[in-house]
């Protein structure tokens, strides 16, 4: 999966790279004065766009994303 072929918000971006960090969504949310509801927003629309619909597709865009970028502040 090439992340790059995924339209992604500067926000979906920013989720995105901190949940590949390791991040959980309420340390997310913090980070970006969110909700931890807006991030699993974010998320679920991120994973729609992909056409991701089961828990093994999700893994792969992470790793997608981590391939673009790496820790959680």
């Amino acid at each position: 999966m090439d992340i790059n072929e995924i339209k992604v918000t500067p926000r979906d971006q920013q989720v995105l790279n901190l949940l590949v960090q390791g991040c959980s969504n309420k340390e997310i949310a913090g980070q970006l004065s969110i909700s931890p509801r807006t991030v699993k927003q974010h998320l679920g629309t991120l994973f729609l766009r992909a056409g991701i619909r089961d828990g093994r597709k999700r893994v792969k865009l992470a790793i997608a994303a981590f391939e673009n970028q790496a820790v959680c502040p």
